[in-house]
């Protein structure tokens, strides 16, 4: 567990040279807003971790039994990865980066809270990983809404994809990874599309047409399969999602997800 904890600062160490390289107001101050939020969270869990040491006597990850240490480590992985309600640093962050910055943040960078929480899932207050679920997917979904800006709309897609990733980690992990797996391809084709047009705002892709027409048709299928339209890949483990909700008897949660996919998908298609 120190390990994990020490792996996971160094990784944070890594991207703040990257992110304050542009001399530029907004970038040091999206690279002190990260610093802050993410040695919070580290901090956390080393409480959380040194407190489950104390009461159990064990170290290990995987063995993380005691249920307020396990609620405590779980909601300061979420504050790591920008899962809502500790949500409010990622798309302030993800606007003061440069595109290549931006897809580290939004792809590498969630690996190994993920993992990590993937690990002590299965010993997670399930109320917990719904309710974050739930209003993740939610919050993605209306805050993109009136956004401009394609970095913030990719940060509140980044938050609604994370919100279906944690909500099916308790009963069939495997999705979840799937699930990780296809937003990272989708979107780092997104950000590599954007940093090739060199597009920031919804305005500039707007012009782009006539010059790069095969990049733009490739820009607006990654973004249709972000936003979940069959018969794209980005469909798949909503589907799949939602098949599992069902079955495990939480339709009105599986109806209330489908729904906040619809109002991500809104602001894809605009």
């Amino acid at each position: 567990r120190f390990l994990a904890w020490m792996g996971l600062e160094i990784n944070t160490m890594a991207i703040i040279p990257l992110m304050a390289q542009q001399h530029h107001p907004r970038a040091t101050e999206a690279a002190t807003k990260y610093f802050l939020t993410q040695a919070t969270a580290a901090a956390m869990i080393l409480f959380a971790s040194t407190t489950n040491a104390w009461i159990t006597g064990d170290w290990n990850i995987p063995q993380t039994s005691h249920p307020a240490t396990t609620s405590l480590l779980t909601l300061a992985l979420a504050l790591k990865i920008g899962l809502a309600p500790m949500h409010f640093w990622l798309p302030e962050v993800l606007q003061g980066l440069n595109l290549t910055t931006g897809l580290i943040l939004s792809t590498w960078q969630k690996l190994a809270p993920f993992i990590l929480i993937y690990q002590i899932a299965p010993n997670t207050n399930l109320t917990i990983l719904m309710s974050m679920g739930i209003l993740s997917t939610l919050i993605g979904g209306w805050g993109g809404l009136n956004q401009t800006q394609l970095r913030k709309i990719l940060a509140y897609s980044s938050i609604a994809h994370l919100g279906w990733m944690i909500i099916i980690l308790h009963f069939m992990p495997a999705l979840t990874l799937l699930n990780l797996t296809i937003y990272i391809i989708m979107t780092s084709t997104m950000f590599l599309s954007l940093k090739n047009l060199s597009a920031t705002k919804i305005n500039s892709l707007a012009i782009t047409w006539p010059k790069t027409p095969t990049l733009m048709v490739l820009t607006m299928l990654s973004l249709l399969s972000l936003g979940g339209l069959p018969p794209l890949t980005g469909f798949m483990p909503k589907w799949l999602i939602l098949q599992e909700l069902t079955k495990q008897n939480l339709p009105i949660t599986a109806t209330i997800m489908a729904m906040s996919a619809l109002l991500s998908l809104f602001f894809y298609l605009r």
